[in-house]
C-alpha cells in the first residue's frame, strides 16, 4: 500500500463476496481483451492485478505464455494458488499478495496488465494506473475493466434494492472511492499518462435473467447486505441501519424468486497502449 495511504475493501472477504467472484471467467470478464487477438500463448506475459479468488487468472493462462497475478490479501491469495493447481495451469501462473501502488516488477516487463472491478475501490485510481504503465513495455496494453453502480438496476422494482444501490454507493464514498468508475477509465487513463489516441473505451452490459442467474446474485446479496464488509461499514457510516439493512436482504431474497426477474449494468472497458 502507498504510503500514508489507508484503503478500505467495501465488499470485503466473506464468503458471500468470494464466492461470488469465483464464479466470474476469463471469457466473460475479459472479452474485450480476448476478442483483440492481444494475448498469444506462446510469448505474452501478463499480469492480473486484483486477482481475486484466480478464476479469471486460471483462464487468462491458456491465452498467455506466463501469468503473474497478486492481491493484497494474502487468504485470497492462498485461495488463487489452489484455483490454478485445481485448472491446471500452476506451471503458468505465479501469485502473491502485493498492493497495486507499488508492483513488485521491474519497469517493461508485462505485454499486458489486466485488473478487474478493482479501481473502484481505490482512493487513487491515477496513481495505480501510473504503476501499471510502468512495468507495462512499450507498445503493451492496460486492460481495465469496471463497474458502473449508478447503472445498476432491477425488474421488478423492489424499494430496499433501490435503497441498497444508494447506500452501497454512498459506503464507497465514504471509503475515498468511485463507486461509478466505469465511466471514468479514459479521464484516469489520460491523467495516468497515456495519450488520448492511444486509449480505447467500450461500454457492455451484465445480465442475470435466468431464475439460476438471479438466484444466484440475489441470495449473494441477501447475505451481503447483513454479514459482509459493507453492511458493517454502512452502519458505521450511518448510511444504513440494521433495519434497513435487514429489509435489504428480505428484498433480495423476495426478488430472486420474482418470475420475470433481471438485474443488469454497464461496465466500462478500455484497452489502453503505452506509446
Amino acid at each position: 500500500m502507498k504510503r500514508g495511504m489507508k484503503e478500505v475493501y467495501t465488499h470485503g472477504h466473506h464468503a458471500s463476496v468470494v464466492n461470488s467472484h469465483a464464479k466470474r471467467t476469463a471469457e466473460s470478464c475479459a472479452a474485450f481483451l480476448l476478442r483483440r487477438n492481444i494475448c498469444q500463448e506462446n510469448s505474452t506475459r501478463l499480469l492480473d492485478v486484483g486477482c481475486g479468488p484466480g478464476t479469471i487468472t486460471a483462464g487468462l493462462a491458456k491465452y498467455c505464455a506466463k501469468v503473474d497475478a497478486l492481491d493484497n490479501a494474502p487468504e485470497i491469495v492462498e485461495r488463487a494458488r489452489a484455483e490454478a493447481e485445481r485448472a491446471h495451469v500452476a506451471d503458468k501462473v505465479s501469485v502473491q499478495a502485493a498492493s497495486v501502488y507499488e508492483l513488485p516488477f521491474e519497469d517493461e516487463t508485462f505485454d499486458v496488465v489486466y485488473t478487474h472491478q478493482v479501481l473502484q475501490h481505490l482512493v487513487d485510481p491515477v496513481a495505480a494506473l501510473v504503476e501499471m504503465r510502468r512495468v507495462l513495455k512499450v507498445g503493451g496494453v492496460v486492460a481495465v475493466r469496471e463497474a458502473d453502480y449508478s447503472s445498476m438496476l432491477v425488474f421488478p422494482e423492489m424499494a430496499a434494492v433501490d435503497m441498497w444501490r444508494r447506500v452501497y454507493r454512498a459506503t464507497c464514498v465514504s471509503n475515498k472511492a468511485q463507486p461509478d468508475a466505469g465511466r471514468y477509465l479514459r479521464h484516469w487513463a489520460m491523467q495516468a499518462g497515456f495519450g488520448e489516441s492511444a486509449l480505447d473505451l467500450d461500454f457492455s452490459t451484465v445480465s442475470y435473467t435466468t431464475l439460476e442467474e438471479c438466484r444466484e446474485w440475489g441470495q449473494s446479496w441477501q447475505q451481503r447486505a447483513l454479514h459482509s464488509a459493507f453492511s458493517a461499514q454502512a452502519q458505521e457510516y450511518g448510511h444504513a441501519s440494521k433495519e434497513e439493512l435487514q429489509r435489504m436482504s428480505d428484498d433480495w431474497a423476495a426478488w430472486a424468486e420474482k418470475p420475470g426477474a433481471c438485474f443488469y449494468y454497464v461496465n466500462g472497458e478500455i484497452l489502453a497502449t503505452k506509446e
